[in-house]
């Protein structure tokens, strides 16, 4: 397919030609055509104008409209197919498998808010006939800003879960594509900007601008008709999105998910059951996807006890054995250098293990510590974005619940324990449970469901937000708020409150759950 370098906007495509720039080849470094130019900010007013103007009509629209919406973005993502195969394959480094594997994340995400909203209770109506006639819904927030991702070109880019979730709730999108893959990202949004025409909705319910200047980030989020902002990426351009939609006239939310070293405890009946397992099954999460998941663990915790150095010879084995990789551009390889360099020169730390070498290639990395210097230099924890880990050995005077309690919010957390063992760790598992939006049980964080109860969140610096997850069903409810109308007279109700019910909605009615009829 042909890659359209121009800005989309409501329908229609635009090219001032300011300040262009190329994607690069993720592995040779060269640029790829076609030059792409900065949105300027009529541009990004035009986009924010026209998405204010679309989203009484989005919010409005009957959801056997809106289901059909997503399920026909889907299906228009599924028809590029190989044409994304070959460009994100360029822009990333990711193989053809991991492409075609987040192309199907990315649809089947679209299709299950498909089905939620053909469902539904997202609406969340309760009716209470007490002194006053209280009838509650939820509505949408208006327009919301989305930031693509760099290290998922498309399930948390054009198409991705904030972007899913914001058109499933009502909500108009206006998404910055991320400046590492422009061309992927064009590609999505011609599957958005179909979908949208072919359901005859106005064209402002999506747009999509193209930059690499922080400057246009900044402008979407002060746009006064921008209402809500969906991001993922670093902790420093999440709380800068935050402090600029702060200092608006009327501030918005901002839903930053900022990344995390998600910790891992290993407990001593398990280290001395299956430690060569958990040690395998480390490197290989380590190593996934070259280490550029949120969810990637890169602190694990033990004692220095039975079974720990069987374990530390069988992850050092483990991570010198894997191959070098492309990582998505060189920025991030710059950064993933850099950090391991930090992480080196650190004092009581040593290397525990390198991956093979190449150049323009990442290579895996363990290193080794205590608690002791771990405290002392707090800075060890921070997260290295690539393939290295970090093994901490806490001495048996000191209870990893004291452990679980200095840590930062996390997204994920996990112990690998025995049966028995857990049992007797019930105050870990609730430190964990403070600090983490999922805590797993003798496996590894990289993969994140797609599904109804899934938590893709944390305490902050995790996220921005720690009542939010941007991934799972329950992702809509950031871009929705609850409205009460009190002794609204009947014939003025909208029919998700109507006493008949014409919806077939599931509802809350004085205080008993009633079931709907709708499929």
């Amino acid at each position: 397919m042909t890659i359209t370098a121009d800005q989309f906007i409501a329908g229609t495509r635009t090219a001032a030609g300011r300040n262009p720039f190329n994607a690069r080849d993720a592995a040779s470094g060269e640029p790829l055509a076609p030059a792409f130019a900065e949105a300027t900010p009529q541009e990004v007013d035009r986009a924010c104008r026209a998405a204010a103007d679309a989203a009484d009509t989005l919010a409005a629209a009957a959801l056997e409209q809106r289901a059909p919406l997503l399920e026909s973005i889907a299906s228009g993502l599924d028809e590029r197919a190989d044409a994304f195969v070959e460009r994100a394959g360029a822009e990333t480094g990711l193989p053809d498998a991991r492409i075609r594997g987040e192309l199907a994340r990315t649809t089947g995400q679209l299709r299950l808010f498909a089905g939620v909203v053909r469902e539904g209770a997202f609406l969340g109506v309760r009716i209470e006939h007490g002194d006053f006639d209280l009838r509650q819904r939820n509505i949408p927030l208006g327009p919301v800003a989305v930031f693509g991702a760099s290290n998922f070109p498309l399930a948390f880019s054009v198409c991705g879960g904030d972007t899913a979730s914001a058109l499933a709730a009502g909500c108009p999108v206006v998404v910055k594509a991320h400046p590492a893959h422009p061309g992927t990202s064009a590609l999505a949004a011609e599957a958005v900007e179909a979908a949208v025409a072919e359901h005859r909705l106005p064209g402002g319910v999506f747009s999509m601008l193209q930059g690499a200047e922080h400057a246009l980030g900044a402008a979407l989020v002060q746009h006064p008709a921008i209402q809500a902002v969906g991001f993922t990426g670093s902790q420093r351009g999440g709380l800068a999105l935050q402090r600029l939609a702060a200092e608006r006239h009327r501030p918005i939310p901002v839903y930053a998910e900022m990344g995390s070293v998600n910790p891992l405890f290993i407990l001593p009946e398990a280290l001395v059951q299956r430690g060569g397992d958990i040690a395998s099954g480390l490197a290989g999460s380590v190593a996934m996807g070259c280490g550029q998941f949120c969810t990637k663990p890169g602190v694990v915790f033990l004692r220095r006890d039975a079974g720990f150095e069987a374990f530390r010879d069988q992850l050092a084995g483990a991570i010198a054995a894997i191959p070098p990789a492309v990582m998505l551009h060189e920025g991030i390889l710059s950064a993933y250098e850099s950090g391991c360099a930090r992480l080196d020169a650190a004092d009581g730390v040593s290397r525990l293990a390198t991956g093979e070498a190449a150049d323009g290639r990442a290579r895996a990395m363990a290193f080794i510590t205590d608690l002791e210097h771990l405290r002392q230099q707090p800075e060890l924890a921070d997260e290295v974005f690539g393939p290295a880990v970090l093994i901490v050995a806490v001495d048996a005077a000191t209870p990893f619940t004291t452990v679980a309690a200095e840590l930062d919010g996390q997204l994920t957390a996990g112990i690998h324990a025995s049966d028995a063992e857990l049992s007797g760790h019930a105050a870990l598992i609730h430190q964990l449970e403070q600090r983490a939006g999922r805590v797993l049980f003798n496996g590894f964080p990289t993969g994140v469901q797609v599904g109804e109860a899934m938590v893709h969140g944390g305490p902050y610096p995790a996220t921005t937000d720690s009542r939010s997850t941007s991934v799972g069903t329950r992702a809509m409810e950031r871009f929705l708020r609850p409205v009460a109308v009190q002794d609204m007279p009947a014939a003025a109700l909208p029919p998700a409150l109507r006493d008949d019910n014409p919806l077939g909605l599931p509802r809350r009615v004085d205080g008993i759950e009633q079931p709907g009829t709708r499929q």
